[in-house]
């Protein structure tokens, strides 16, 4: 089989990342007759889908969930598992017969040197000219861990959530999860419920807390239906539903949150989809305690003074972009490291240089990505 690289077909479209993203511009810039190449620095398709925590279900359902062009089986349930998500995008690269070069990592993205199209260094050392580049490394790209004080002392297990799989190891231990997104939130589920023999949950913002689905309506359709609307109207609404269905847990740790949750949600927290979390607090199984400030030897120092010895912390602490080293002097970014367009805008400075995947929508990230891959193939190919 001939090298993707050795093809005399003239500067094709790359697209940098193989996840979700990736494979629907892919798929839809194919459907239109432009060729994509799709690299991709794993062994596969779908790397990250593959490294998750195995309990991970998607927070959005499966109709609202699937790529352009291919519905997910209705075998797959409500809620799809992370196993099921791994082979819809093996069978959507498949059946669209995308062009997919693995083990290839692009380092520097630059102008070509002759003022027209881009150039891309990749990893082996190879150059590659495309006409146009679009940009799908994914929300979730590099681990952020916090550089805590004393934290080189400690003497338990330390680890990022991005290594976390399931409960197993730590059945009968005593865990600290620190940090309460979604993330956050399922893991510590899935330790009480795996067995750990304590579990505590280190808060620094209360989160807002929405049920999934409310007598069968699911969290989604009510982001789609108000993701226009102003933060102000959202956020009073959001506080009346709140109250109706999500009882108060300050008296546990998790008091309600003072900012409205739309005006959260464009500062770039999303409210966490209770998965269990509401009852595990209740019932004692998840204890929320304070922030995270420090560590002095094998005790970790809380925000309110109290010290705590667990035998394992789990930093559910997010992650970084790291566009950074990639795009380099472009002046493409944002001071907080995001693109400054997405979708079907290219930054002025940079025609032909897309981007998707870098927002985190209200609507469900797996919906904004399908109508991203429609919007960026027709303007590459008006």
């Amino acid at each position: 089989m001939p090298d993707v690289f050795d093809r005399t077909e003239d500067r094709p479209v790359y697209v940098i990342g193989g996840g979700p993203g990736g494979l629907a511009v892919a798929a839809m810039l194919r459907r239109r007759g432009a060729r994509a190449v799709v690299l991709e620095k794993s062994g596969a398709v779908g790397a990250s889908w593959r490294n998750h925590y195995d309990r991970l279900r998607l927070h959005t359902t499966r109709r609202g969930s699937a790529l352009p062009g291919l519905k997910m089986p209705r075998s797959f349930g409500r809620w799809v598992s992370r196993a099921d998500m791994v082979r819809y995008l093996e069978k959507y690269a498949e059946l669209n017969r995308l062009e997919i070069v693995t083990g290839v990592e692009v380092t520097r993205i630059e102008p070509a040197p002759d003022g027209t199209g881009w150039l891309l260094h990749a990893t082996g050392g190879r150059e590659l000219t495309g006409r146009a580049v679009v940009v799908a490394t994914g929300y979730n790209h590099t681990p952020r861990m916090p550089s805590w004080p004393g934290v080189e002392s400690y003497g338990g297990e330390l680890l990022h959530a991005s290594a976390y799989r399931d409960a197993g190891p730590y059945a009968g231990k005593d865990v600290l999860v620190v940090g309460v997104g979604n993330t956050g939130a399922e893991i510590a589920v899935d330790l009480a419920e795996g067995g750990a023999a304590r579990v505590r949950l280190a808060v620094r913002t209360a989160p807002h807390i929405v049920r999934r689905s409310t007598a069968g309506w699911p969290a989604q359709r009510t982001g789609i239906l108000v993701r226009r609307l102003p933060a102000w109207s959202v956020n009073i609404a959001a506080a009346g539903m709140a109250r109706l269905s999500v009882p108060n847990l300050s008296s546990y740790g998790l008091p309600r949150p003072d900012t409205g949750l739309y005006t959260r949600v464009r500062q770039g927290a999303i409210p966490v989809q209770d998965v269990g979390l509401i009852e595990a607090v209740r019932t004692g199984r998840v204890e929320p305690v304070a922030a995270v400030e420090s560590f002095d030897q094998n005790k970790v120092v809380l925000a309110d003074g109290t010290r705590i010895t667990p035998e394992a912390v789990i930093a559910a602490t997010g992650y970084t972009r790291a566009l950074e080293p990639l795009l380099g002097p472009l002046n493409v970014l944002t001071p907080t490291g995001r693109p400054q367009t997405h979708g079907p805008h290219t930054p002025p400075q940079a025609p032909g240089l897309y981007f998707t995947g870098f927002t985190n929508p209200i609507s469900g990230m797996l919906r904004e990505l399908s109508r991203d891959a429609h919007r960026i193939a027709k303007a590459l190919t008006r």
